[in-house]
């Protein structure tokens, strides 16, 4: 098997070693998920499964709560699918840095893109020309925050049994400080802080709504209005390279 040259297991390693505060935040968070997984309908091999195949926390939660709940997979489809649009912002922030990589590539690090990983991948991307870095960092922070990932999520599905009060803790806090860190450094646009603040005024505006549907409505508006005003902001960009 051929040797990665030097710099590319150093842009693994820079990527990893970036994702650590991310990783202890989300440590808590993948914790309950599995705790959460002991208390419902599935089985501990289905959270794990969920965990590898899916990879994404807040889909998960809000899927093994609508499982519990019955839900059919229509909705539980359509509900997962309306909370993970922000992904589409974070492609679209992403896409002038790794839009000259091959297709294996760019799906590979679709896979593994989170909250954490597009923040810590942006603000590594942010301090370079678009196409002047390889994928190996995006890639070390990816994989980082997979397998930090499936070993909390495996914590909380092997010890939620034995402690069934282990949600009611206070760990997901950690969770909600983390997002904080994320979010905080991103409003650096107008479009981001419209986005932020339509999602955020209408979650509270609309938290009396059964079964979450508020925070799904003001997720989508916020995706919604972060896309519009990016597509505006690139229009001019465009017509002047026509030009």
């Amino acid at each position: 098997m051929k040797a990665l040259p030097r710099n590319t297991f150093s842009e693994l390693a820079a990527g990893a070693r970036d994702t650590i505060p991310m990783m202890v935040g989300a440590a808590p968070f993948g914790v309950i998920f599995g705790t959460l997984v002991t208390a419902s309908p599935l089985s501990l091999w289905h959270g794990q499964l969920m965990s590898l195949a899916v990879f994404a926390g807040s889909a998960q939660f809000i899927a093994v709560g609508l499982i519990a709940g019955q839900a059919s997979f229509a909705v539980i489809w359509a509900t997962t699918l309306i909370v993970n649009l922000r992904h589409l912002l974070y492609s679209a922030t992403l896409a002038p840095y790794v839009a000259h990589l091959p297709a294996r590539w760019r799906w590979t690090l679709g896979a593994l893109m989170t909250d954490e990983v597009f923040a810590v991948a942006y603000a590594h991307y942010q301090k370079r020309a678009p196409g002047e870095t390889g994928p190996h960092y995006f890639l070390g922070s990816g994989l980082a925050m997979y397998l930090n990932w499936q070993l909390w999520t495996l914590v909380g599905l092997v010890f939620g049994a034995a402690f069934p009060g282990l949600q009611a803790l206070g760990l997901d806090f950690a969770m909600v400080a983390t997002f904080i860190a994320i979010i905080v450094p991103q409003l650096v646009a107008a479009r981001f802080v419209a986005a932020a603040l339509a999602a955020g005024v209408l979650s509270f505006a609309w938290q009396g709504w059964p079964y979450k549907l508020g925070l799904l409505a003001a997720v989508f508006v916020g995706v919604a209005v972060g896309m519009v005003l990016t597509a505006i902001e690139s229009r001019p960009r465009t017509q002047e390279h026509t030009q």
